[in-house]
């Protein structure tokens, strides 16, 4: 087992030690993996070592961890609780809760929405999507909430992908997701349209890049303003995001790219940590505390791949998202 060694930069003072060591790891550890590691007395800060995952961070610090050998990457069912908002033969539609990953991969082998659906459907997954992905027609960032739907047979799962490859420019598919993002913008409706690729300075973020680059995937994210904080001069605003391309971090990249990034989001939002400051005492430690970024797959609309009714899914937002919108004092739709 190797050890690894980060040096705390400025852009993560402040962050909790197990997102850090997640976030570090380049997505090979979980973040409750790592919080496994720390419990465990193999993480250490400046050569102490630390046992409380909560512990944060200063810039200038040094963390250092054992790096764990991999796991088995064959899932098995796990009886994870999901909360399904329609389900037939051919497929299931998921309200998927932050924090949980959709299929099993580095460092996240066990505890995902696979395993949970490995459980729940038994053997009547679609195996299009391979061992590891059964039914995975679309993924959710792991700490984005909302609606996703998973084929339970193969003709369910080629029908979807078509659809999901054709964005929505046919008009079957519809995926509006609502973020809470800092500032507000000074149009109410608007089109982001960039290229999307790697970023240069670290190999998990994405960013805006020339077209011309070899890597670089065309990109659109319309949005609306849905509501504005009535804090200090629209502190933040709630949008509705709806997706034309649907690329690995585009709302995040997106809203951070026109300067709104999501509350929370410590990747691409990081210089925005300080506008919590600005806020009265309540709102501000809700903020805080807040760690995932402020999204949530909120619509879903597809086709029906077999029975070709022509379905419409609304998920309400999850509590803590209610929770920051009240203290930013944010009207949210019921």
């Amino acid at each position: 087992m190797d050890t690894r060694r980060f040096l705390v930069d400025a852009d993560s003072d402040g962050q909790r030690l197990d997102m850090f060591i997640a976030r570090q790891s380049g997505d090979s550890l979980s973040r409750s993996r790592a919080q496994g590691l720390i419990a465990d007395g193999v993480v250490s800060v400046d050569g102490t070592v630390v046992t409380a995952a909560k512990r944060r961070l200063v810039a200038g610090e040094n963390v250092a961890f054992v790096e764990p050998p991999p796991l088995d990457a064959d899932p098995l069912p796990e009886a994870i609780p999901l909360t399904i908002a329609y389900e037939d033969d051919d497929l299931v539609v998921i309200d998927k809760p932050a924090g949980l990953v959709v299929h099993p991969g580095a460092g996240n082998w066990t505890g995902t929405l696979v395993n949970a659906l490995l459980h729940h459907c038994g053997d009547s997954l679609s195996g299009v999507g391979g061992v590891k992905r059964p039914g995975i027609v679309h993924r959710l960032d792991k700490e984005t909430s909302g609606l996703l739907v998973v084929a339970k047979s193969d003709i369910a799962h080629r029908g979807l992908s078509e659809q999901f490859a054709a964005h929505g420019k046919d008009g079957r598919l519809v995926r509006a997701y609502l973020a809470l993002v800092w500032g507000m913008p000074v149009r109410k409706v608007g089109t982001i349209a960039t290229s999307l690729g790697r970023s240069t300075t670290d190999r998990v973020k994405r960013a805006v890049v020339p077209e011309g680059r070899s890597d670089a995937r065309h990109a659109v994210t319309r949005y609306r303003v849905v509501a504005i904080s009535a804090l200090d001069d629209g502190i933040a605003t709630l949008v509705e995001c709806t997706l034309e391309t649907g690329r690995t971090h585009q709302i995040r990249v997106h809203m951070a790219h026109v300067g709104h990034p999501l509350i929370g989001d410590n990747v691409y939002g990081a210089g925005f940590r300080t506008k919590a400051e600005r806020l009265e005492a309540p709102a501000a430690a809700v903020v805080k505390a807040f760690e995932r970024q402020a999204l949530h797959a909120h619509r879903l609309g597809f086709v029906h791949p077999v029975t070709g009714e022509a379905l419409d899914f609304h998920s309400p937002l999850p509590a803590d998202m209610r929770e920051l919108c009240t203290a930013l004092d944010v009207s949210f739709p019921e």
